[in-house]
């Protein structure tokens, strides 16, 4: 069983910065996929980035391709969300998931583990 539990939300005006933690419980943390989505108000959770175990592949969503960076630390069990030149669209409660796949994955119906979610918020 995993568990995570994010961390660093807030407040921040339009262009700041905010980074994200997900700390994870679970001996095989370091082989699990692990992923940011976010949801806004009235939208449906989407896909932000995801790095696979390994630390060597991760993947964006086109919206914040150059200004997020997703990274890992095995050793700590905790994986990261660097978001710089944060818009008002950004706004959301960001939420870590995991998976025990090897491949990439996108879709939230493919990610068994889920945390409780942190609140950005960005402001114009």
């Amino acid at each position: 069983q995993v568990q995570l539990v994010e961390s660093g939300g807030g407040l921040v005006q339009t262009g700041g910065s905010l980074r994200l933690s997900c700390a994870a419980s679970g001996p095989i943390f370091r082989r699990y996929l692990m992923g940011w989505f976010r949801q806004a108000p009235g939208k449906e959770r989407e896909f932000v980035a995801g790095i696979i175990w390994s630390g060597g592949g991760t993947r964006y969503a086109d919206s914040v391709k150059g200004r997020f960076a997703i990274s890992r630390d095995n050793s700590k069990n905790t994986v990261f969300l660097q978001m710089n030149s944060l818009k008002p669209e950004d706004t959301a409660v960001y939420y870590c998931a995991a998976d025990a796949s090897t491949i990439m994955r996108v879709n939230r119906y493919e990610y068994e583990y889920w945390g409780q979610g942190t609140q950005v918020t960005v402001s114009s």
